[in-house]
């Protein structure tokens, strides 16, 4: 006796771009793919904390002028969960079913000026790394000329000080110019740095794929908004490839990044892919968090307030369970 025909397969709630089967679907990439993919996202951040943007005007009104207008939203890039992706993530348009929660269009416009991040390689081994405009006048100076800045410099603190209503010539204060160019100096030496000469060659094949930890590494910086400092620490972790570095380059390349005018947000970003492009490991995870001056000392005058930034690239950003045993670990 035949059986009755069974009842047809209902069909699967799933959006088809997010199953297996579907070359759309961001689970056939590869995991290099994504890793590359997650890189190339970073490098642009960091080139673009710098370069032409306009401000964000909260007081506009809702208009095509607005940030944060009700304008109907036309993106010429696919979209999901609020990120744009390239073309290459093989993901199609998908828009928010409530047009307020549509993702901004790209702002284009000139707040600031050029970056010179834009013009230089990411990591340059046979120079800098992420040089400014004057870094390489700077390290390339003769005597004369590096005299010639050291005066310079000394000038403008003098400067300064008779502006603050003080008078450089009182005892105290004859040669505060002369020291205080020389810490300017010395705040700022990361920029002189170079990673192929900081490393000096201790990068080793070694059998391990499992974390490699520093943390509580100290670092001093300067805010670029107000040359003021900030300090805290800064918690590094990789996932080996066959390549291990040694551990003192890792706060060498903390300092060598911190040592330099900055933002918290992008120096994390500079760590983490520095490292990222010397060892090319399975995963990447830098987390900092710091104490500002221009905060406390300051402007709101919160003086408990800390500020914590992160990365993650690699396995570190894509497996929530290598993700939490990080965090785990640089919290015990």
């Amino acid at each position: 006796m035949d059986s009755p025909p069974l009842n047809p397969k209902p069909k699967s709630s799933i959006p088809s771009y997010l199953t297996n089967t579907s070359p759309l679907s961001p689970l056939s990439i590869s995991q290099e793919a994504r890793d590359k993919r997650e890189r190339d996202k970073l490098y642009a951040s960091i080139e673009s904390s710098n370069t032409v943007r306009h401000p964000v005007d909260l007081d506009a009104p809702n208009n095509s002028s607005s940030y944060f207008g009700n304008k109907k939203h036309t993106p010429t890039k696919p979209f999901m969960n609020g990120h744009a992706y390239h073309p290459e993530n093989l993901l199609s348009e998908e828009h928010a079913r409530d047009a307020r929660d549509e993702a901004p269009e790209p702002i284009s416009g000139a707040s600031r000026p050029e970056s010179p991040f834009t013009a230089n390689p990411t990591i340059d081994f046979d120079g800098l790394s992420w040089p400014s405009v004057g870094t390489r006048s700077r390290l390339d100076a003769t005597p004369s000329e590096a005299q010639a800045r050291h005066e310079k410099l000394t000038g403008a603190i003098r400067t300064i000080l008779e502006c603050i209503g003080e008078d450089p010539d009182r005892e105290g204060l004859q040669k505060t110019p002369e020291r205080y160019a020389e810490a300017m100096m010395f705040f700022t030496k990361g920029y002189e740095m170079n990673l192929r000469d900081l490393l000096n060659g201790a990068v080793f094949h070694e059998d391990h794929d499992e974390l490699v930890i520093v943390k509580d590494i100290e670092i001093f910086s300067l805010c670029e908004h107000h040359l003021v400092p900030f300090n805290g620490k800064m918690h590094i972790g990789y996932i080996p490839n066959r390549r291990v570095i040694g551990l003192s380059k890792l706060a060498r390349i903390a300092e060598m990044f911190s040592r330099r005018l900055q933002v918290q947000e992008r120096l994390t970003k500079q760590v983490a892919l520095a490292l990222s492009e010397v060892l090319q490991p399975q995963g990447v995870a830098v987390v900092v968090e710091s104490s500002h001056l221009c905060m406390v000392m300051r402007g709101v005058e919160k003086t408990t307030s800390k500020t914590i930034t992160s990365c993650m690239l690699g396995r570190m950003r894509s497996t929530a369970k290598t993700r939490e045993e990080f965090l785990k670990l640089i919290k015990d």
